[in-house]
């Protein structure tokens, strides 16, 4: 598969993983998944294991995540 036959807006992992790495110090982001799901809160990255954690505390919510599951990051 090409890069201009993927669908949407596949971003590159590498970019993803900077994005994270960014993130770690802002008060919160969102979180585009490649499944669709998109979930606000605040950030936790293990850049050595690539996983981290989102913690949204007004929604009780925290989802566990791989940087290969993200397809876009805001913050």
């Amino acid at each position: 598969m090409t890069t201009s036959t993927r669908k949407g807006r596949a971003v590159d992992p590498e970019r993803i993983y900077d994005l994270l790495l960014g993130a770690r110090t802002a008060s919160e982001a969102t979180l585009h998944f490649r499944d669709g799901r998109i979930l606000r809160g605040a950030l936790v990255f293990n850049q050595f294991k690539g996983t981290g954690r989102l913690i949204n505390v007004d929604e009780e919510i925290s989802v566990d995540f791989g940087v290969d599951e993200i397809r876009d990051l805001k913050f």
